[in-house]
């Protein structure tokens, strides 16, 4: 089994409305798919994968070796204990983000060419929401406008996550990222062509995404499952932790303003009985990642309770 793989092109000829289909179908049904020919130069993905290689080589792998996990897992081998590392991450991570005050590498060109990905990844995130809108019976926009705190003005937050997941000596002893959903919105994946790991909860089995040349994986976050009131899902996923290979995983987030009000979408929600069929709460998303940063690596449902009772 493997998730979907849709050719974004197709969206502007003849073949339209099969891809909306398409999509509609990797929303309900997985809530992850693969991008290809998503308009984003392979000459921009060949720089991105240059320059955080270089990044982690030259200023981050020394740091990573005498880092926590790799101490913790060092200890626990040199114990013989049969335990397994439960609450750390087998990752070396930094994120990027618009008030970039300090960029956190100086490899030449890194700063110039994730400032160039990001702002083509922003591009494809909001023409994926507009599919989502098309899709759900939503006005054009709407989504967009719902992580902007109603308007269009860029105050929805766009982060950047640039991990590595370095070759791992004892990998059935801890996890390279622990199983969660992801919090926020539109997620857009750039994964490592060769080293795989990542995998989502599919029916209750644990399936590989996997690694193609120079694709974007979208995934949908909890705000997505939220205004859709539920016919779109956030996805259980995880990232294994493997002997070898450094694995690249690029993640870049679309997610709603923190003072943004998210709520089901009303165009969603049965007109006659409103509040019986609303599932989902309407909250403040700071107030969701509040909870959130506490449980992430818990179930997803006890989240959208704690902030109904605020």
């Amino acid at each position: 089994m493997a998730i979907p793989v849709i050719d974004f092109s197709k969206l502007n000829g003849g073949e339209r409305a099969k891809t909306l289909a398409e999509v509609a179908n990797a929303c309900e049904n997985w809530g992850f798919f693969q991008l290809v020919n998503h308009g984003i130069p392979v000459e921009l993905l060949e720089r991105v994968k240059k320059v955080s290689s270089n990044c982690y080589k030259e200023e981050r792998e020394g740091n990573f070796q005498s880092s926590e996990p790799v101490k913790l897992l060092k200890d626990l081998v040199e114990k013989n204990s049969s335990e397994r590392l439960e609450d750390v991450d087998w990752e070396d991570v930094f994120t990027l983000n618009d008030n970039q005050h300090e960029w956190p590498s100086k490899i030449p060109g890194f700063k110039e060419t994730m400032a160039e990905y990001r702002s083509e990844l922003r591009k494809l995130a909001e023409k994926v929401m507009e599919v989502m809108d098309e899709n759900l019976g939503l006005p054009k926009g709407y989504i967009k406008r719902a992580f902007n705190g109603g308007d269009e003005e860029k105050n929805a937050f766009f982060g950047t996550k640039v991990s590595h997941y370095p070759p791992c000596p004892h990998p059935e002893r801890v996890n390279g990222l622990r199983a969660h959903t992801d919090a926020g919105g539109v997620i857009l994946l750039f994964q490592d062509e060769e080293v795989g790991g990542l995998q989502i909860l599919k029916d209750g089995q644990w399936i590989d995404v996997q690694p193609l040349p120079n694709t974007i994986v979208i995934n949908t976050g909890d705000q997505i499952e939220v205004l859709s009131n539920g016919k779109y899902k956030s996805v259980w996923h995880r990232i294994l932790a493997t002997p070898d290979g450094n694995r690249r995983s690029i993640a870049s987030f679309y997610n709603p303003w923190m003072k943004a009000t998210i709520a089901p979408a009303a165009e969603l929600v049965e007109k006659a009985n409103k509040e019986a069929n609303q599932t989902y709460p309407e909250f403040v998303f700071g107030d969701y990642m509040s909870v959130y940063i506490e449980q992430k690596f818990l179930p997803k449902e006890p989240r959208f309770q704690a902030v109904r009772a605020r």
